[in-house]
């Protein structure tokens, strides 16, 4: 399986973004994608999550700025995206996106980087 994320770059504080991470390969029975993110010197901490359900789970420190979603036209449910408003300079990170099996998710994408300026 391969993810690949893009929708990165620069932005100001209070600004937005819109990630995607698009899996690839042999994605049959893959049903748990999300984001995590690294901030320099900081561990890699979760971000978002969807189920493929449709269930979403959000860490407290983005909750009611950041959505994730699924490309509704996607059958596959291969696609998923990451909206970020009203960001903030902690936002600031490597943003990668996982994907796997309920909490089992071994496959990791490249990392996109997301920078807010004050």
């Amino acid at each position: 399986v391969q993810l690949v994320e893009s929708g990165g770059g620069l932005v100001q504080a209070g600004g937005s973004l819109r990630l995607s991470c698009a899996a690839s390969g042999s994605t049959f029975g893959i049903n748990a994608m999300g984001w995590y993110r690294q901030a320099p010197g900081k561990q890699r901490e979760f971000v978002a999550i969807i189920m493929g359900n449709g269930t979403t789970n959000y860490a407290d420190s983005i909750k009611g700025r950041f959505t994730i979603s699924r490309d509704s036209r996607d059958n596959t449910k291969s696609t998923i995206y990451l909206q970020m408003n009203s960001l903030k300079p902690e936002d600031t990170a490597v943003y990668y996106c996982n994907a796997g099996y309920g909490l089992a998710r071994p496959y990791w994408g490249q990392g996109t980087q997301v920078t807010v300026s004050s």
